[in-house]
């Protein structure tokens, strides 16, 4: 169990930190070496994930595969550019997964909200709805800026964006939906 756990946290730390990586080896091309060490990484967040079922946990193991086979290309193609491109696969898979759930009769955040309170009124799940469709928005605006990003070839900018800012941006939708919930909990009680 204790090799699971350490897997799982080295698994999040090279998700926070497959930015300043991504930065190192590009722009210090002797560093190439992080390209095999960053496909080792995905692919132990593909054992992390090994046996685990929902659709969030195929959409962690999509994006696992999607990390390991741009970090085996760059490795191949001699071309770590193409690592630029895993936050806008990122938020691709995390747009297709939340949106796609407003689709069904249980948004993605109702199905959460519901395995941690049970049941939900109907104001409750209309409002998990509604921030299902708030992070869909979020998804597309950091997707966007993430594929600008690329585009716009400038790795400081890149790294900035995708190992920062997106960061507290999330981190802040985060807290905002904590305080907006709280206060709309304490409404229909």
């Amino acid at each position: 169990m204790r090799a699971k756990q350490a897997l799982t946290i080295a698994g999040g730390l090279a998700v926070i930190g497959w930015p300043f990586a991504v930065w190192l080896a590009i722009s210090y091309p002797k560093l190439h070496i992080l390209l095999p060490i960053l496909a080792l990484c995905f692919v132990l967040r593909l054992c992390v994930l090994r046996g685990k079922t929902g659709a969030l946990s195929r959409a962690f193991k999509g994006l696992a595969w999607a990390g390991a086979v741009l970090s085996l290309a760059s490795i191949w193609m001699r071309e770590a550019q193409l690592l630029l491109w895993y936050p806008v696969v990122v938020n691709a898979v995390m747009l297709t997964l939340f949106g796609s759930s407003l689709f069904t009769t249980m948004s993605l955040i109702e199905r959460l909200a519901r395995w941690r309170e049970g049941d939900l009124p109907p104001a409750g799940v209309r409002y998990t709805r509604r921030v299902t469709q708030v992070w869909c928005l979020f998804f597309i605006f950091n997707g966007s800026v993430a594929l600008w990003t690329c585009l716009a070839g400038n790795i400081h900018w890149w790294t900035l964006w995708n190992g920062m800012v997106s960061y507290l941006f999330m981190g802040m939708l985060f807290a905002a939906e904590w305080l907006v919930r709280v206060r709309v909990k304490r409404r229909y009680e």
